[in-house]
């Protein structure tokens, strides 16, 4: 048998194995729950922030290592999922992932400081990493190409019911019951699934196992940690400057050795003939620097009501459903815009606007009115759900079926690594302005997060200078133009 792509992703038509339609919707149902679970526990834990701060005697100003931790273990994880899974087999993969992320999610309701409740948290986020790829990787290789489209739709539909629950039930089991049950409510759904994953998932394997390129993961993975401790460093963990840029130095130097050990190497994680796609190389940075800015906002917003607006958990949890249904809303114009004006034109335009509702923020108060805070979420959740179908679909479009699967695998780690930076970077700044105005008074708390806003904003307003370089003629609709999934 011909060996794997560097996604390890794809097997002849002929190698998949026949599975009953009843099996097969079955397959669908758990891949979709799996998902599910993942982008549930992505967003449920920002309204609860405060909450678990004062339980755990911290600072809410200073808990976003408890986000940082689980985003940046799955883009570490990521890169690996595909061999992973072909060396041991999808059905013990995902029965094993399933069972790390409930056994993460109880050592997180059982956390009694913020140490704890951060490797906690790194085990969740090593069992969300797999649910996805592996579940995705089971599906490509069972359901028959005239119908994966369809499924992969399927699937991809809890992904938008997730962030919209979320930050409400999270804000609700805050208020009636504790902080402790975001997690805990994994542990019955997570232990339907391991029964069913039995019973549905196939065990899928490569009859030849491509070599694992563990050099240029140990580069990849540390620089990316490098990275993201530097910027937490500076609000979270204390560094000096000297360590920070240390940190930040052997960060960069380490991605970048990264790519030169590709360019040499025959069989790397994520070949650099890739970058050579115009459509995926600016699709993939624009989406690293923009993510950066607007990746913040689940994190700072219901920080910003509960903190220094003086909302209720579930209140703040509520205020978060305009962002999702705008979101929702938003995305049956997504294609029309961007065949009627082009990728590079709408992607221009709308992240200069991601940036500007972000900057509104910056003139929050206790006394504004409610009406006036809906229509600011409503904005920014329009503005970023276009951003988000744009940036992914511009980005995958022209990737050839060869590097379909290496190229998606690459771009939901940069997801992933942007969400835990985006977190950081404002955790950072608003570390920065909380110095300059003061930590004695709310009215210094508050100004401290208005300059936040304005400054991420800023930063996504810049990202619009990468998307200038797509090519012009670039629109919805090319015809060979990938199924996209994953974040957004």
């Amino acid at each position: 048998m011909k060996e794997p792509p560097p996604g390890g992703f794809l097997l002849p038509v002929s190698a998949m194995p026949s599975l009953e339609i009843t099996t097969r919707r079955s397959l669908l149902w758990l891949v979709a729950v799996g998902f599910f679970m993942q982008t549930l526990d992505a967003t449920i834990i920002n309204t609860a922030l405060p909450a678990m701060a004062a339980s755990l005697g911290e600072s809410p100003l200073r808990m976003q290592s408890v986000i940082v931790a689980y985003a940046l273990t799955m883009a570490m994880l990521i890169p690996a999922s595909g061999w992973i899974a072909d060396r041991f087999g999808a059905r013990r993969v995902f029965f094993s992932a399933i069972v790390l992320f409930v056994a993460g999610s109880v050592a997180c309701a059982a956390s009694q400081g913020l140490g704890q409740l951060v490797a906690a948290r790194v085990l969740q986020g090593a069992g969300g990493a797999l649910l996805l790829p592996v579940g995705r990787l089971a599906l490509l290789r069972t359901v028959p190409r005239n119908e994966f489209v369809q499924a992969m739709s399927f699937v991809a539909i809890p992904g938008l019911i997730g962030p919209l629950l979320g930050p409400t039930l999270g804000g609700w089991l805050v208020q009636y019951a504790s902080w402790h049950w975001i997690f805990l409510i994994n542990v019955p759904v997570g232990l339907a699934g391991c029964i069913a994953t039995l019973k549905f998932m196939p065990e899928l394997r490569v009859a030849v196992l491509r070599r694992f390129d563990g050099v240029g993961y140990a580069l990849l993975a540390f620089g990316m940690v490098a990275v993201s401790l530097a910027l937490d460093g500076v609000s979270e963990l204390g560094l000096r400057q000297v360590g920070v840029l240390l940190l930040m130095v052997f960060g960069f130097a380490s991605l970048v050795a990264y790519w030169l050990h590709a360019v040499r190497r025959p069989d790397p994680l994520f070949s650099p003939e890739m970058l050579r796609i115009p459509t995926y190389s600016v699709g993939l940075l624009g989406n690293l620097f923009s993510r950066l800015g607007s990746g913040c906002m689940p994190f700072m917003v219901p920080l910003l009501l509960q903190v220094s607006m003086g909302y209720s958990p579930l209140h703040a949890g509520l205020t978060m459903l305009p962002i999702a249904l705008a979101g929702m809303a938003m995305k049956r114009f997504a294609a029309p815009l961007i065949a009627r004006h082009g990728y590079r034109r709408v992607l221009v335009v709308n992240t200069v606007l991601v940036g500007a509702s972000m900057a509104t923020f910056g003139l929050a108060s206790p006394g504004q009115p409610l009406p006036v805070l809906i229509l600011q979420l409503l904005a920014f959740g329009a503005f970023n759900s276009l951003q988000f179908t744009a940036m992914n679909t511009v980005t995958l479009r022209d990737l050839s079926v060869e590097m379909a699967s290496s190229g998606n695998s690459l771009f939901s780690m940069v997801q992933m690594l942007a969400m835990s930076l985006g977190v950081a970077a404002a955790s950072m700044v608003l570390a920065g302005f909380s110095d300059v105005f003061g930590k004695a008074t709310p009215l210094a708390t508050l100004h401290a997060f208005q300059a936040t806003f304005a400054g991420m904003g800023l930063l996504t307003v810049a990202s619009a200078l990468i998307f200038w370089h797509l090519p012009p003629e670039a629109r919805a609709g090319h015809p060979e133009q990938p199924e996209v999934t994953g974040q957004g």
